[in-house]
């Protein structure tokens, strides 16, 4: 993991209490957080924030998580930046497309506590 600063997190989600209890979460691990719900700019706020990892929900108005995981992995400049899918969705097809996607990892949240979600980013990180 990357030492000497603090580990940037973009978390992509619109419901603002699982944004906020994974922002909290992250906080507190020493982790700086960015919040957005909206996929439609997430170039700009990559841009803008640099994160070293994203988590992104699927089911979002506008644009779902698959259209934004597909404009991150197609930007040559953020394609490197790990992406966690992080949803209730638990359909075998979701997990399949997410990952064939380019997603590093595919966590259903109602299986895994904020917690366990933080250890897997740093895993993540750590395999980087």
């Amino acid at each position: 993991m990357k030492e000497n600063r603090e580990i940037r997190v973009l978390i992509i989600e619109d419901d603002i209490y699982i944004s906020e209890m994974y922002r909290i979460k992250f906080e507190s691990e020493k982790f700086k957080t960015t919040i957005t719900n909206d996929g439609a700019s997430v170039l700009a706020i990559i841009e803008k924030e640099k994160p070293d990892i994203i988590l992104l929900d699927i089911v979002m108005p506008v644009m779902d998580g698959f259209d934004v995981l597909k404009i991150i992995k197609s930007s040559k400049e953020h394609k490197d930046i790990p992406v966690v899918m992080l949803t209730n969705l638990s359909q075998k097809e979701s997990i399949e497309k997410g990952l064939k996607l380019g997603a590093k990892n595919y966590i259903v949240k109602s299986h895994f506590t904020p917690s366990e979600v933080v250890k897997k980013v740093r895993d993540i990180l750590d395999d980087k």
